[in-house]
């Protein structure tokens, strides 16, 4: 097993979610049809008959949104991993804990459901009295029922035994090493459900659709462990969100660029090659910790521009993302362009008034803390069940 593997099984814990939910369906049998003289039904091999339902389908309703929500809970922060999700270790008692209230909700939900559940039967059949017979003849008993509800969940980690022959190992390798494409791809999933939602076509905005841009990056900041281009993805997000009013409607070109954002963070590949390129552009870190010993002092020697191959003379950060959006990959559409032109215009503009701006410090730290930090008007939805995922 390679040693980033193992960084990450250390990093991680798998939970898996087990929520069993009743379906109130029987297969749709011949004798259930009344045919016309002379019609009949294809052969088997040819075409199969569909389900009948047994109850209101709304009367499961609860169930399949407490399995949707506990998804949601451990999607926040961790990602899809061997039909479970791969959590970092410090969210895991937070994790725990939402999937308890889970289960309780989930527990009291199909107390009310049982008790009710003859009484559901009943009134389905009265809803559809031409076909009373078909249905009484499949319900199931309460008991049966009551054994196709549950809700559990698990928190593992994850290893490998010590021996193992190496085409298991090459497996598990390839098993962690997709871990951060599918994180890619879900924060695209929810970057376009964004964009499609609140975005496009908006003059203005009010502060709830920052709400999915923060949650994006703080799954990101966690699971920065899965691939080093995600640390300056999260930098990027970052000092927009730190330009952010703290109150009002959003609008204008801070709306363009969080537009541009989401847009860039809708496409995996373009994200990836975005914090590759501004990796790229830093400068090498030179770890101070690193001393010779018993080294003899040398004298003093001009000094070498280290740097001059990696940054440019000028403050223009123009070339900043040369060679993530080249020619080589023709654009897919001409709004990702204009989403590019937008950050790189951001990029440009920051550069210019670089010098200027570069010795004036803050005097409160508030306001830096204040912008970060959820508005007054988002309370009202803090605990809300909608989310841009499902």
């Amino acid at each position: 097993m390679s040693h980033e593997t193992q960084v990450i099984l250390d990093r991680v814990v798998l939970v898996k979610v087990e929520a069993n939910i009743y379906g109130a369906r029987k297969k749709l049998k011949k004798e259930d049809l009344v045919l016309a003289d002379g019609s009949k039904l294809p052969p088997e091999d040819l075409a199969s008959l569909g389900s009948k339902r047994l109850l209101d389908p709304d009367q499961l309703t609860v169930f399949n949104r407490l399995k949707k929500e506990a998804e949601r809970i451990c999607l926040r922060v961790g990602t899809r991993f061997l039909g479970g999700f791969a959590v970092p270790v410090e969210s895991a008692a937070s994790i725990t804990a939402e999937l308890e209230r889970i289960a309780l909700d989930f527990a009291a939900a199909k107390t009310e459901f049982i008790a009710g559940y003859d009484a559901a039967v009943t009134d389905w059949v009265v809803r559809h009295p031409e076909f009373a017979g078909i249905i009484e003849q499949a319900v199931d008993s309460v008991e049966f029922v009551s054994t196709r509800l549950s809700f559990d969940f698990l928190v593992v980690s994850v290893g490998l035994p010590d021996r193992l022959p190496p085409a298991d190992v090459a497996r598990l390798d390839s098993k962690i090493s997709s871990l951060s494409e599918q994180m890619f791809y879900e924060i695209s999933v929810e970057a376009n459900q964004l964009i499609e939602q609140s975005l496009l076509g908006k003059e203005q905005v009010t502060r709830n659709a920052l709400r999915p841009i923060r949650r994006m990056r703080d799954k990101l900041d966690g699971l920065g462990f899965l691939d080093h281009r995600v640390a300056p993805v999260v930098s990027t997000i970052d000092d927009l969100l730190a330009r952010i009013p703290n109150k009002g409607a959003i609008e204008g070109s801070i709306l363009q660029e969080i537009l541009a954002t989401a847009m860039l963070l809708s496409d995996p590949d373009k994200t990836r090659r975005h914090g590759e390129g501004l990796l790229a552009a830093q400068p090498p870190v030179v770890d101070d910790d690193e001393v010779i010993e018993h080294a003899e002092p040398e004298p003093p020697a001009t000094p070498t521009p280290v740097f001059a191959e990696t940054v440019p003379d000028n403050h223009d950060f123009a070339d900043l993302f040369d060679g993530i959006f080249d020619d080589e990959i023709e654009p897919e559409s001409v709004s990702e362009d204009w989403a590019l032109g937008v950050l790189l215009d951001k990029s440009q503009a920051d550069a210019a008034t670089n010098d200027s701006d570069e010795d004036i410090q803050p005097d409160d730290q508030s306001d830096l803390v204040a912008v970060t930090a959820d508005g007054d008007d988002e309370d009202a939805v803090e605990h809300s069940d909608q989310d841009y995922w499902f």
